[in-house]
This record gives structure tokens, sequence and C-alpha cells, in this order.
């Protein structure tokens, strides 16, 4: 099957049986096609590069530098600088942000409950095999590693 998945053999089911058979042609038209395949994607990403690279240059020759243009492309990085020091000083009060909070909260209290949910089952778990099989707590305990201070969480 081994084979199959790669190509090299072909099959067919045909009644009951299945039949496998590999012709010598055959590889050669399939990395005949993936070559061929191959060729026009690198042929279709060149045209596209030269595209590109003809819109970049009529762009660079359609700027002219002017005083305006820079004096906006100077406005420009000053913006662009203030808005990193604002998002730098909004990074500092990120941690008090309110709705962070109540999500740490929220998941707190998932974690809390869950926590409980498994305390509670593993107390279910000690009561049946205590009742069941006669077992002490204490034997319990110490076989399944449970700390005296085992409890629910508040």
């Amino acid at each position: 099957m081994g084979l199959v998945d790669d190509g090299l053999v072909t099959t067919d089911k045909i009644g009951t049986s299945n039949y496998f058979w590999s012709y010598p042609s055959a590889v050669i038209q399939t990395k005949r096609n993936k070559l061929q395949d191959l060729t026009s994607s690198v042929q279709k990403q060149e045209e596209k590069k030269e595209r590109l690279e003809q819109l970049i240059q009529e762009a660079t020759q359609d700027r002219q530098e002017t005083d305006e243009r820079a004096q906006l492309l100077a406005e420009l990085k000053q913006e662009q600088s203030a808005t990193k020091e604002l998002q730098a000083e909004l990074q500092k009060y990120k941690e008090n942000d309110p709705e962070l909070y109540l999500k740490k909260e929220k998941a707190s209290k998932i974690a809390k409950e869950a926590t409980n949910r498994w305390t509670e089952s593993i107390w279910e778990m000690q009561s049946y095999c205590v009742n069941k099989f006669g077992m002490e707590r204490q034997l319990f305990d110490q076989t399944f590693g449970i700390k005296d201070d085992f409890d629910t969480v508040d």
C-alpha cells in the first residue's frame, strides 16, 4: 500500500480482487506533469513580480519631492512616535484594566467551582470505597496521597 500511496503503483478493485500494476511511462508522465505545473507557477510569479516592480517604478516617478511632501512625512513620523509612546503608557495601566480584572475574577470563580467539584468527587469515591470494600479512611487517604488538610476551597 505504500507504493500505491506514493503513486508508483496503480490499483483497481475488480470484483472481489485487487489488481496492482505499474507502467514505466506513468512515473515519467507524472514527473513531467509536476514539472510543467511548477514551471507555469514560476512563470506566473515572475510575471507578477515584473508587474509589481513596474507599478513601484511608476509610483516613485509620480512622486515628486516637494517641501509639502517632506513636511507631511515629518509630521507622520512625529505622529507615529507619539502613538508608540501612548501605546507604551497604555501598557503600564493595562494590569489595572477593569475588563481584565473582571475576566480574571470570573476565571478564578470557575476554577474554584471546578476544584470544589473535584474535591466532592474524591470524597464520594472515598465514601464508596469505605462502604463497599470496608476500607478505612486513613488507608484510602494514604493510598491515594491525600493529605490531612484536603478540603474545599472558599
